[in-house]
């Protein structure tokens, strides 16, 4: 049996509240399983469920009575000290023009793939957990996703939807060939319009410490700064296994700027930006 795993991050956020649920299945060299995270601004569960809980059509993701895909997401979970259960309908998605990885989408034996299934949609639901409501009337979801055998060691990802666009930016040390680099991939999405930032394409990372990095590409510049984290536990797949725990602030304060030359198109102090920082600075 091969070591690997496959989910998906979809991210739901309201002015007010936040859900992140990321449906996955992960398999070790005799096991495989499946489970379902759910991460809130207020704590952080974990759910698995048997292997042949799971199935993949084309319409999505099902696991056990869960339903996850391009119209949105349902969830119906009962456990002795977890509750979860509601419906939340998804919008027209804000697709990429070509693959997030580029080239690298076509290199075997790369220890983790992303993807990003939309930059930006509309959400429309209500989910109960433990009786706490979260609803969202035309709020903000964004979704992406991830396949390989395990979590890049140290790597850094940040994600934000605001007035006017939206923004992702993954940056990891990457195993390769027997030598290691850092490889990114990031989107601004701003005012209808489509920035790509990766290393396929010349970015470099001028500066990753003190949880801020700043990115150069050309004649472009994203700086990324997280000012306050909320970071819940969430488990990630090592050789396939979901036995290491990382930290993930769903809803935080971060600083984001983006310019072109001479000419700053966002600057911004938010409270509602994703962020997960697992470098050892």
């Amino acid at each position: 049996m091969h070591q690997f795993f496959y989910g998906w991050y979809m991210k739901c956020q309201s002015d007010t509240q936040t859900l992140a649920v990321i449906p996955a299945v992960h398999s070790t060299r005799n096991k495989r399983t499946c489970s379902i995270q759910v991460i809130t601004d207020q704590g952080a569960w974990t759910v698995m469920f048997d292997a042949d809980s799971y199935r993949q059509t084309k319409n999505g993701i099902f696991i056990g009575k869960n339903r996850f895909g391009r119209q949105g997401i349902r969830l119906a979970i009962r456990t002795t000290d977890l509750s979860i259960v509601g419906k939340l309908d998804f919008g027209p998605l804000s697709t990429l023009k070509y693959d997030i990885m580029g080239p690298f989408a076509f290199v075997p034996f790369m220890e983790c793939r992303h993807s990003v299934w939309s930059m930006r949609h509309l959400v429309s639901g209500t989910v109960r957990i433990n009786e706490r409501k979260y609803s969202f009337q035309n709020a903000l979801g964004y979704w992406e996703g991830d396949r390989g055998r395990s979590f890049p060691k140290e790597y850094l990802w940040t994600q934000c939807c605001f007035l006017g666009g939206a923004l992702m930016l993954s940056m990891a040390d990457i195993p390769m060939a027997g030598i290691h680099f850092t490889g990114m991939i990031g989107v601004i999405l701003w005012q209808g319009k489509e920035y790509r930032i990766a290393t396929y394409l010349g970015a470099r990372a001028v500066q990753i410490q003190n949880k801020a990095v700043r990115v150069i590409q050309g004649n472009m510049e994203l700086d990324a700064r997280l000012l306050e984290a909320s970071g819940r536990p969430l488990k990630a797949p090592a050789k396939g296994d979901m036995v290491r725990t990382i930290h993930e602030s769903a809803s935080c304060r971060a600083f984001y700027r983006f310019r072109i030359g001479s000419r700053t198109l966002f600057a911004f102090e938010t409270d509602r930006a994703s962020f997960e920082y697992e470098y050892a600075s």
